[in-house]
């Protein structure tokens, strides 16, 4: 078995940009006032083990151009994984028909020429990393074994997955811009089983980068894999109660995914957020400050420019609490009367800056009160910030964690919790788009037996 080879990837960028200026080219002489295509290719592997054994080996080989045409304020989308001449044609034609027969909306259309990303700096995202099946199935295997070997009480796997992806993004429009960047994305995860006297208990730990060597090391991954679900063993259940909460990093990030989608131009031109309205409110705890980072290098969220080709830009979203400003795609900006902030298809690093605690720190600062570690299922009320989520954790007496708990929820409102931070942790959780540590809030209803 080969080696995925993503060298193609480089070696087909001059003919998919001739590909997008072709397809734009033919949707003016169709009939459209102004068009845009992307294109994106790439090709991956996963290896999944579970107890020593291969469990599923799969190959991802894709690629697909979508384009969208607008005939003065009617819009009309079509996509295709053919690129073909007569394909591609078709699928140029089948967006005209559509936009034929379309509503009419003055909002639809391409961003201003004069908005679109003049260079496209290097944020190295690319970094393919060329590991033969056999080795991707060794990594697995013996990242599951170490994590059996941590404890004895690992009884079970629910599998361990090595993975790698590298990709190409091309975006152009009839305005003059074609660009774009290449990017890959790796991942080691290990999901183990822990059983004693009272049951069994599941939980995993996983690195995930753009660059292979910056993954966490296999010891790492399995003793945080096996660390992580031993401890839950014995887990209980809690009394309704009113206590303060740390959401810890790696589950903290939904908190603040639901602010963005709250302040994004979609909910507030419907007028579906329970932040409308709030530009240049205090709507965080004064002490907390959130800047959108689109340029770090390596990191999972940077993009030189949004799927509108408007360029990134560093920006604060909140500064001691106060709300600077929201996050708007070219469309959803018109529709609100206001300017593009870059954002279209989401922001792009969104930092929540932290303070000076760890999370050994915080415990101790919390001293009784609970640690979130994993959530359950989606209960946020974009419109009213109502928040009721399904929780496990752990109990925590005098600074240190007493016993695991499970079967809870805890609940609140978004307004208020936002507002009641008390800090936030220096332990940054880099495996995503949202980069917090752990969050701290001053009391939420827990509810239990």
């Amino acid at each position: 078995m080969k080696a995925i080879n993503t060298s193609a990837l480089s070696d087909n960028r001059e003919e998919f940009v001739r590909i997008i200026d072709s397809v734009l080219t033919q949707a003016k002489t169709m009939g459209a006032s102004s068009a845009e295509a992307d294109i994106g290719a790439g090709a991956g592997l996963s290896a999944n083990v579970r107890k020593g054994a291969i469990d599923k080996l799969e190959y991802e080989r894709d690629k697909g151009l979508g384009i969208t045409v607008y005939i003065d304020g009617q819009k009309g989308s079509a996509s295709t994984s053919d690129f073909n001449e007569a394909a591609l044609k078709d699928a140029v034609q089948a967006a005209v028909n559509i936009a034929k027969y379309a509503g009419r909306d003055e909002c639809a259309g391409l961003v201003e020429p004069e908005l679109m990303a003049k260079e496209v700096p290097d944020l190295d995202l690319y970094h393919p990393w060329s590991i033969s099946p056999e080795a991707a199935i060794d990594l697995a295997i013996e990242c599951e074994q170490a994590a059996f070997a941590s404890d004895k009480r690992i009884s079970n796997s629910d599998g361990s997955v090595v993975s790698t992806y590298s990709g190409i993004n091309l975006y152009g429009n009839s305005n003059g811009f074609i660009n774009g960047w290449n990017w890959s994305s790796h991942t080691i995860d290990c999901t183990v089983i822990a059983e004693d006297k009272n049951g069994m208990q599941r939980d995993g730990w996983y690195s995930k980068t753009r660059d292979y060597n910056d993954l966490e090391s296999i010891k790492d991954i399995s003793k945080e894999a096996a660390r992580r679900t031993v401890s839950r063993l014995g887990a209980r259940k809690l009394s309704t109660r009113q206590v303060p909460v740390i959401f810890e990093a790696p589950v903290a990030s939904g908190l603040f995914s639901a602010f963005i989608t709250a302040i994004s131009g979609g909910s507030l031109y419907r007028r579906a957020s329970f932040l409308l309205d709030k530009k240049g409110e205090q709507v965080f705890a004064s002490h907390i400050n959130i800047r959108e980072q689109p340029h770090i290098k390596k990191a999972l969220g940077s993009a030189p420019f949004d799927n509108d080709g408007v360029a990134t830009r560093e920006r604060e979203i909140i500064k001691n609490g106060i709300l600077q400003d929201y996050v708007l795609s070219g469309y959803s900006a018109r529709k609100l009367g206001l300017q593009t902030t870059g954002n279209a298809g989401g922001v792009h690093n969104l930092l929540i800056e932290p303070g000076s605690n760890d999370l050994e720190k915080m415990l101790a600062e919390m001293g009784t009160g609970l640690l979130i570690t994993d959530m359950i299922g989606f209960g946020v009320n974009q419109v009213t910030g109502d928040y009721s989520r399904g929780a496990s954790g752990f109990w925590i007496e005098n600074g240190e964690l007493a016993y695991p708990v499970e079967e809870i929820t805890v609940a609140g409102n978004l307004i208020e919790m936002y507002k009641n931070i008390i800090s936030i942790g220096n332990d940054i959780d880099r495996r995503g788009n949202v980069l917090t540590g752990s969050v701290m809030i001053d009391a939420m209803t827990v509810a239990g037996e």
